[in-house]
């Protein structure tokens, strides 16, 4: 296959960028770009009681998707489902129950892959935010080209073109944050799947395809949000000491 129009081949993931910490006003805060995407995610709470249809006994979220200019379509509606129940799935709603936790995104810049951008924020923001979490989560997105080859971290225009593509999101070692060991001999957390959003006619092999690639390609963006986020850790740590 040929380098794509940006240059890049086809496992190439974009520039990542994460920093937290960013809102004064928010209780966590981050912002996450790949490439041209990017997008700003605050977490508010938690704040006491549930809203109606909601379980008082977990902690419940709630996901505000702003896009960057005009109103929100059914896409950011389905964005924000979406979103909901992968944060509620990676998060330990059992230790505040009847309370709710407010994510906010706000879409800075969309060149591609916004979806999984607004979740690699999202997860940032709540470590940011100190909430407790079985483990984190990293998303990518993957597109299956006419031929049948596969690409990694989409563009707009390669969204538009491409025959079917799909967002994936993958836990992350309970452990990644402060240390990559395994402590036990069950087979590792990362090699399972919390989220996946499909579009266009994928065939069966098509998505086992973008499954492995995918996989391995979170490990890359695992392994940069865990340098990222022990640097910060670090920088308020140095910070605090002053």
């Amino acid at each position: 296959m040929e380098d794509r129009t940006d240059g890049r081949n086809a496992n190439q993931l974009r520039p990542l960028g994460c920093s937290r910490n960013i809102l004064n006003r928010a209780h966590g805060s981050a912002r996450w770009s790949q490439g041209n995407t990017i997008v700003l995610a605050a977490v508010y709470g938690p704040k006491s009681g549930t809203k109606k249809g909601e379980n008082p006994e977990k902690a419940s979220f709630e996901v505000i998707w702003k896009p960057k200019t005009g109103q929100i379509g059914k896409q950011e509606r389905e964005y924000e489902m979406i979103l909901k129940r992968t944060l509620q799935s990676i998060c330990l709603v059992n230790v505040h129950p009847n309370t709710t936790t407010s994510v906010i995104v706000q879409v800075v810049g969309d060149d591609g892959s916004l979806l999984p951008c607004a979740i690699n924020a999202s997860c940032a923001a709540l470590v940011d935010a100190g909430i407790p979490m079985k483990h984190l989560a990293v998303s990518i997105s993957c597109g299956l080209m006419e031929e049948g080859s596969i690409i990694l971290d989409l563009t707009k225009s390669e969204e538009e073109k491409l025959k079917a593509f799909a967002y994936l999101v993958f836990p992350n070692s309970p452990l990644s944050v402060i240390d990559k060991v395994h402590s036990s001999k069950e087979e590792p957390i990362e090699h399972g799947i919390i989220t996946s959003v499909s579009y266009g006619a994928m065939p069966v092999s098509g998505y086992f395809d973008c499954l492995e690639r995918g996989r391995a390609a979170s490990a890359a963006i695992s392994e940069f949000l865990r340098r990222s986020l022990q640097k910060q850790s670090s920088d308020d740590a140095s910070r605090a000491a002053q």
